[in-house]
């Protein structure tokens, strides 16, 4: 059987797929469309205008971008995956959870990460532990 070889990309098939990545505009474009679905508003073209504005507003100042999860629903998450009350999550249970809340760019050194001192001479990722890192 003969094999399929792979065809090269024409160069603006390429050019564009590396101006999506570089920008991020598919995770822009998951986003906005997640925020549709989940507020569903009368009127969706201005809805995305003022979501796009204040996506702006907050890449030119400190002011916080729209989010489709508030600290509400990170608590809540945290609190599934911590029903103890512990106070911290394995590195394993942050990079599941933030897989599973569609995000894909996932900090491999957040705020909050400590090793575990019963681990303390093994590297894997399992013997980390993330406190409070939805707080």
């Amino acid at each position: 059987m003969e094999e399929k070889k792979k065809k090269p990309r024409p160069p603006n098939q390429t050019d564009a797929a590396d101006y999506l990545k570089k920008h991020r505009i598919m995770e822009l474009m998951d986003n906005l469309t997640s925020m549709l679905f989940f507020h569903r508003p009368e009127n969706p073209r201005e809805f995305l205008i003022e979501q796009l504005e204040q996506l702006k507003i907050s890449g030119q100042s400190d002011v916080r971008g729209p989010n489709l999860f508030n600290n509400t629903n990170l608590d809540a998450v945290f609190g599934i995956l911590d029903p103890a009350n512990q106070k911290y999550i394995t590195f394993a249970q942050y990079k599941h959870a933030l897989t599973t809340l569609g995000i894909k760019d996932i900090n491999e050194c957040p705020e909050g990460l400590v090793k575990s001192a019963q681990h303390s001479e093994h590297k894997s990722n399992q013997n980390y532990k993330i406190h409070l890192i939805f707080k």
